[in-house]
């Protein structure tokens, strides 16, 4: 046990590249996306209620919504317990997927095939 698994001090525990796993989901408990956020990140989403990641592909802030209006207001933050990820619930103001479904997570893995979900 270390001293982020008892304190009541959010302190994340940043991985070599300054991130952490963030979760999101929606309210009801529906996984919506995971991604990543650094420290400036989590200010960013903290001060405007909205959530804003880290883009590794794109090396730079991102704020989820930013080019398509789904934004993802965020109602509550979580982190877990020795901090170095965290859960972000959030009301989505419209498809969570860059694809157009509603969650990143909208195919199944049966054997080597994908299974789109209804």
């Amino acid at each position: 046990m270390t001293d982020r698994d008892s304190t009541l001090r959010f302190d994340p525990a940043f991985d070599a590249n300054g991130l952490v796993t963030a979760v999101v989901t929606d309210r009801a408990g529906a996984l919506l996306m995971v991604a990543h956020m650094n420290a400036e990140a989590i200010a960013a989403t903290q001060a405007s209620g909205e959530a804003t990641f880290w883009s590794r592909s794109r090396q730079r802030l991102w704020k989820k919504g930013e080019t398509s209006g789904n934004v993802l207001h965020v109602v509550e933050m979580r982190v877990d317990c020795d901090q170095d990820a965290l859960w972000v619930i959030a009301d989505a103001a419209g498809p969570a997927c860059h694809t157009g479904a509603p969650s990143c997570f909208y195919r199944r893995i049966e054997g080597e095939v994908l299974v789109p979900l209804a």
